[in-house]
């Protein structure tokens, strides 16, 4: 592993200062008071190669600024009953914390039909969640546990994963490359659950389209991996599907009363995020987040 020496952070940030005010705009948006840390993040993502880490950032930066990312907190999917079919079409929430902190992002990617809005909605949809962990879930949770929080973990459950998932790979590879490419080292590990025996073919599709360092960092965890993820979580911060034991046991229903689970728009989390994008757009200074 490349070890990340101040003279290169420096080297980074003296490029930014020398860089024109849009960029240097763009980049304390990014940073949020955290320059050197952020810096760090891109040049591991480029195995400590000034030039390409420095033109991985400036790419970021633009595409920030081309997309209107800053933006995208205040720009809500509305009516909200359509934002709720995405929910239920794009299985994703939180579900808790790690016990030193970092966010647990839960993915139902075997249930995720993605057949409800079009890519672009999806899209907006995922960059949200992104900038809201790094805007509102991540500075809550440094200042919850006293140190600076920048990443997080995922667990993304394979039930009711079949071949057919892999007709949607366009808009997955969309989602990934947009990760990859504009929030480097922001998840540890993926770690996979709940995997059926058609999940190894999904795999060997699906792993080379995936970044080498993105590849290294996917667990793939026997049965729905509470005994490993009780080792870095308490039991109430694991997914609900990784509570129960046997087939069907990480069934979703947009349905149920009991226990609502974090993937739906009535779960905590996406009540706190939809009512903070709609904060913002009706020029709203939001609540801060209560853990």
């Amino acid at each position: 592993m490349v070890v990340i020496t101040q003279d290169m952070i420096n080297q980074i940030l003296n490029l930014m200062d020398a860089a024109d005010e849009p960029l240097k705009i763009a980049f304390e948006k990014l940073h949020r008071g955290h320059p050197t840390e952020t810096v760090i993040r891109f040049l591991t993502a480029r195995d400590g190669n000034i030039s390409k880490a420095h033109n991985m950032l400036v790419d970021c930066l633009n595409w920030r600024i081309e997309n209107e990312v800053d933006k995208i907190l205040s720009k809500p999917i509305i009516p909200a009953e359509f934002y709720r079919s995405i929910r239920d079409s794009q299985l994703v929430g939180m579900s808790g914390y790690t016990k030193d902190g970092r966010p647990v992002i839960a993915i139902g990617a075997g249930l995720s039909t993605f057949d409800k809005a079009s890519i672009h909605h999806y899209v907006q949809s995922h960059i949200q969640i992104n900038e809201y962990r790094d805007h509102v879930i991540l500075p809550s949770a440094s200042k919850e546990f006293d140190r600076h929080i920048s990443t997080c973990v995922k667990v993304l459950d394979m039930t009711g994963l079949k071949l057919s998932h892999l007709n949607k790979i366009k808009l997955l590879t969309v989602i990934s490359n947009i990760d990859d490419l504009n929030y480097p080292e922001k998840t540890d590990t993926y770690y996979i659950v709940n995997a059926p025996y058609v999940f190894s073919a999904c795999w060997k599709v699906v792993k080379p389209l995936l970044h080498e360092r993105t590849r290294k960092r996917v667990q793939v965890l026997p049965g729905c991996g509470k005994d490993d993820l009780l080792k870095i979580m308490d039991y109430e911060s694991l997914p609900h599907f990784c509570t129960r034991q046997g087939s069907g046991s990480s069934h979703y229903s947009k349905n149920s009363t009991v226990d609502v689970c974090c993937f739906s728009l009535d779960h905590a989390f996406h009540q706190q995020l939809y009512n903070y994008i709609n904060q913002q757009a009706a020029g709203i200074e939001p609540q801060p987040l209560s853990n």
